[in-house]
């Protein structure tokens, strides 16, 4: 497994290029040159991105949500959560700041499955099973990598949710970690992603049916 690399570490020119995977000590001068100019550009991008901060997710009666966040000292930073509406839909959804395109998983009554950004699908809808029926087995959205909390600057409110998946620092980050949601029959383990993955905290919610399991994991080391 690579090196963790912290959302504090693309602040740096080091860790920014160990993000891009680039070697500076192979590189020429004017090569050098090119990349600390972009990383310089990405800094004065980032100063100007504005953030979530405390999130109004109102209460709804007959609805549920569970977060994900990660807990650094006092603050709870929000990764994403899972929303199971009074239809008996589910959603999984990630914080974003003014117009970030509002990326999201859903999985409808009729088994449709949707992956949504700035409202166009990103992938082509799947068929699952429906939920207006029994439902068997298993599904998941894994997540993989791409997790900026404290960037996006999310912060968690536990009272707002139905449950909350807290993870310590160094698991989920820009380049590292995985955020498996599934929708489990009741007394069925999820699908295995262990021949990758280590489960680092696993939560089964079962306060709604199907049960909504959360794994965190993080990447096996290599052999």
């Amino acid at each position: 497994m690579n090196e963790f690399i912290d959302e504090d570490d693309l602040k740096t020119l080091e860790g920014w290029l160990r993000y891009q995977a680039v070697d500076a000590s192979m590189m020429t001068k004017e090569d050098l040159d090119w990349w600390h100019r972009s990383f310089e550009e990405v800094q004065k991008e980032r100063a100007t991105r504005p953030t979530v901060g405390l999130m109004n997710l109102k209460c709804v009666e007959g609805e549920y949500k569970y977060a994900v966040a990660v807990r650094e000292g006092a603050d709870l930073w929000l990764v994403l959560w899972v929303r199971r509406n009074r239809k008996g839909e589910y959603f999984v959804l990630r914080p974003v700041a003014g117009k970030d395109g509002n990326p999201h998983s859903s999985y409808h009554l009729d088994g449709t499955r949707h992956h949504k950004s700035f409202g166009l699908k990103i992938l082509l809808p799947q068929k699952g099973q429906p939920l207006s029926g029994s439902f068997r087995g298993t599904m998941g959205f894994p997540i993989q990598g791409g997790f900026s909390p404290k960037g996006t600057g999310a912060i968690c409110d536990p009272a707002a949710f139905s449950g909350v998946v807290e993870v310590a620092p160094g698991i989920l980050g820009p380049k590292h970690g995985c955020v498996g949601v599934f929708l489990v029959e009741p007394g069925i383990d999820p699908s295995d992603y262990t021949k990758l993955y280590e489960v680092v905290t696993q939560r089964v919610f079962p306060d709604v049916s199907p049960h909504v399991v959360v794994a965190v994991m993080r990447e096996k080391p290599a052999k």
